[in-house]
């Protein structure tokens, strides 16, 4: 004891068989977490990507992206071509995974990229304010204005997107390899840019005589509009295709290769 106040560290001590006891247990129970700790996979799809959970549950981004998926299909803002096109893309996703693309092993792949790059985490959270959260501030402005054709033009792109956020998390799965995992947004961002050329002509031919919301609106729509159209090509054009598509594939067919050795 010390001083009459209680034991200081010098005074605590445990038997041998009781410390080895205590150590054994501490190893068991970090093993146990760690076996369970799910870290973010970050890639490309321009928005921030998906943490996908254990045992078949969702992540919390994913169900985020699923209700605005269901929120816009339920207020008939989608137009029937745009659902068909995400019905299609888990049909063919599941596809070319068991013909083209299969799972190597049980074990989940390793990412392509680093989780913790800095500067890749400020790429996600760049495309995901640009391409989701001012987008959707923009329809549900639009509402309240009246601004019916603002909403129609931009509705496509955020449906779709919102759509590629829930299949990124699903391709992140056990099942599926690293070539499905680019598949998703290589796919979705081909898809919306063309949704995307569409809500620009939509904003650039509003007159402002004949337009029932603000200046301040029509402004804001087609810096909306250049804003995703210049991010979103670069993402395919600068970023999928020549860097994310080839560290993919290398990593895939490499280790292939090792299997089959």
């Amino acid at each position: 004891m010390s001083g009459g106040v209680g034991p200081t560290c010098s005074d605590i001590s445990l038997p041998k068989e009781q410390e080895h006891e205590f150590k054994e247990h501490n190893d068991q129970t970090s093993s146990k977490l760690s076996s369970h700790q799910t870290f973010p996979s970050l890639h490309s799809g321009a928005t921030a990507s998906p943490l996908k959970a254990g045992g078949g549950t969702f992540s919390f981004r994913q169900l985020n992206a699923l209700a605005v998926v269901v929120v816009f299909s339920a207020s008939g803002m989608v137009s029937p071509q745009d659902f068909a096109f995400v019905v299609f893309s888990m049909i063919y996703m599941n596809f070319i995974s068991k013909v083209a693309f299969p799972a190597l092993s049980s074990s989940k792949d390793p990412t392509v990229f680093n989780p913790k790059n800095k500067i890749l985490r400020l790429y996600v959270l760049t495309g995901a304010i640009i391409g989701l959260l001012l987008p959707i501030a923009y329809i549900f402005e639009g509402i309240f204005e009246g601004d019916k054709e603002g909403i129609s033009a931009a509705s496509p792109h955020v449906f779709l997107l919102a759509s590629q956020v829930f299949m990124e998390g699903m391709a992140f799965a056990d099942r599926f390899s690293t070539p499905i995992r680019v598949f998703v947004p290589v796919f979705y961002n081909s898809r919306r840019i063309f949704t995307i050329v569409e809500w620009l002509k939509s904003e650039f031919s509003k007159e402002y005589e004949e337009y029932g919301g603000s200046a301040r609106r029509l402004y804001v729509g087609r810096g909306l509009a250049i804003a995703n159209m210049g991010f979103w090509c670069f993402n395919l054009f600068g970023f999928l295709l020549p860097i994310y598509l080839p560290r993919a594939f290398k990593k895939y067919y490499s280790a292939h290769k090792l299997k089959d050795y």
